[in-house]
């Protein structure tokens, strides 16, 4: 056998060998993969649920706290927006579920090879960054940081720590909450709150217009948002109707 024989052979051992690992580490990040994906799932449909909450009006905590205390509905108010996520509890535990599960994960593969297998994780990290930024905005009417969701999923930002939540994921994660939260506009005008569709598509459309976004899944769901902006600002057609007009004047009163 000669010499470049020789290495001809070990080298496809060795490549043989290392696809062998490869099929083992993808298989076992899959795994932990599909379990992250069905906590995903039921974190949803919790805060879903939490929204549609608001569909009913004579069950909406929102329309029940006006009628007790009795102020006008054209009245301009400071909404507090936890009444729209009657579940903290249940959100608190799939918090500590998130960490766990993505504690797991990062376990399985070697923290340089992050990019090598990141498309096996990518779409359930920014679901998770959606839920996470998502069921803060329903406490508080607030947009969660990068820091902030890298935190509540217990994982890091900055690439050289290992896991961590790139930026692209991030943003991906509060595009796909521009959706929800259209939702949560049209519920709100079901439940007599006027004003909060204007504030969601007003922060929404304003920060996204500040990137130049080059990747072209996040342009495609960026077109997602301004048609999600449209929604709430053309079908309700506040204007028109002079709901938004009724809150200016009750605000000046």
């Amino acid at each position: 056998m000669s010499v470049t024989e020789m290495f001809s052979y070990m080298q496809a051992f060795l490549s043989a060998d290392q696809e062998i690992r490869t099929d083992v580490l993808s298989q076992d990040i899959r795994k932990v993969v599909q379990v992250l994906e069905q906590t995903a799932r039921e974190i949803l449909t919790l805060l879903q649920v939490s929204i549609n909450h608001l569909a009913s009006k004579r069950h909406s905590p929102y329309v029940l706290w006006r009628a007790q205390t009795k102020i006008p509905p054209g009245t301009a108010l400071q909404v507090n927006v936890s009444f729209l996520s009657p579940f903290p509890g249940k959100c608190a535990k799939a918090k500590e579920l998130f960490c766990t599960q993505l504690g797991e994960l990062k376990n399985k593969f070697p923290v340089e090879q992050y990019y090598r297998f990141h498309e096996h994780w990518r779409f359930v990290l920014q679901r998770l960054a959606f839920l996470a930024a998502f069921e803060v905005y329903l406490e508080s009417a607030s947009l969660m940081t990068r820091d902030e969701v890298a935190q509540i999923l217990g994982i890091e930002v900055v690439r050289k720590k290992g896991f961590h939540l790139d930026v692209e994921d991030y943003l991906a994660g509060v595009l796909i909450m521009a959706s929800e939260l259209s939702r949560l506009a049209v519920n709100s005008v079901t439940a007599g709150d006027y004003g909060h569709p204007l504030r969601i598509s007003n922060e929404l459309d304003s920060g996204f217009r500040l990137l130049n976004l080059k990747n072209d899944p996040l342009r495609k769901r960026y077109d997602g948002l301004k048609y999600d902006v449209e929604k709430i600002e053309v079908v309700y057609d506040l204007s028109i109707r002079g709901l938004t007009k009724e809150q200016e004047a009750g605000g000046n009163k």
